[in-house]
């Protein structure tokens, strides 16, 4: 299961990020987000959600949330 289809507000374990894209994968990386990684969706926006990793909030498109794993 991606992130677009995750619950808001339940807080799930990354299992893995599956992009071809190394710039977006390293992105990703940058922010906390790799395997093993708690991640919750707080908001749902149109065209992507707002997520916590770590100590952080983040927007992110559907694209990205479509790579995350959990």
């Amino acid at each position: 299961m991606t992130l677009n289809n995750a619950d808001t507000g339940r807080e799930y374990i990354i299992r893995a990020i599956d992009t071809d894209d190394e710039e977006m994968d390293a992105f990703l990386f940058s922010l906390g987000c790799f395997s093993g990684e708690p991640i919750t969706v707080v908001s749902r926006l149109k065209g992507g959600c707002v997520v916590a990793i770590k100590d952080g909030r983040y927007t992110i498109d559907d694209q990205l949330a479509g790579a995350i794993c959990v």
